[in-house]
């Protein structure tokens, strides 16, 4: 999970952030380790900060293997790359999620990235992708859709396709991204601040 928030916040305003992030991690740990499904849990750690008390947030979903996809509410950011061993083999279930505040003095109603299929959120049975960043210059470009597709069509490992990704399809100081490939590799690449 990537921190939603800057790490030179200080340490008042910082600290309670950071134990709700690790609070979200163990009850998605404890849900997993309870056998819930990963989908289920995907919801459930996303809408615990929601449940707290907080301001609802912009929100997207989507499965891997179906492609199944939706809005939600929440406030971290999560990717859950799940693989269970059965008699015939690994399953690897993907599953993306996305949610965030927005950016400061945003116009009300307006909408960002993380909402947009395809931009903000994508899965696929390969990988999943979570973009955030300033949503103009991510949306035109259906970032989190082209690292999948040079995973999926060009053969790219995650780092390598979330580098170029990053690097190559979003003007610089635009975007974080957080890639999950099925097998649990990770790559958390961004060219903003």
């Amino acid at each position: 999970m990537a921190p939603t928030f800057s790490l030179s916040l200080p340490l008042e305003r910082r600290l309670p952030r950071e134990a709700t992030l690790h609070r979200c991690f163990l009850i998605g740990v404890a849900a997993l380790e309870a056998q819930k499904h990963p989908l289920d849990v995907v919801e459930l750690v996303r809408s615990v900060l929601a449940t707290a008390g907080t301001v609802e947030m912009k929100a997207s979903i989507m499965e891997g293997k179906s492609k199944r996809c939706g809005a939600v509410s929440g406030l971290s950011t999560v990717i859950l790359s799940y693989s269970k061993c059965t008699e015939s083999g690994t399953v690897f279930i993907t599953l993306s999620a996305t949610s965030t505040g927005g950016i400061a003095n945003k116009r009300v109603g307006r909408i960002g990235v993380t909402p947009v299929t395809g931009a903000g959120t994508y899965a696929n049975n390969l990988c999943t992708v979570s973009a955030t960043g300033k949503g103009e210059a991510i949306i035109p470009g259906t970032v989190a859709r082209d690292v999948a597709a040079l995973i999926e069509y060009k053969s790219l490992s995650v780092k390598e396709a979330a580098t170029y990704a990053i690097h190559e399809c979003v003007a610089r100081g635009n975007a974080r991204l957080v890639v999950v490939s099925a097998k649990g590799e990770v790559a958390m690449p961004f060219n903003s601040i």
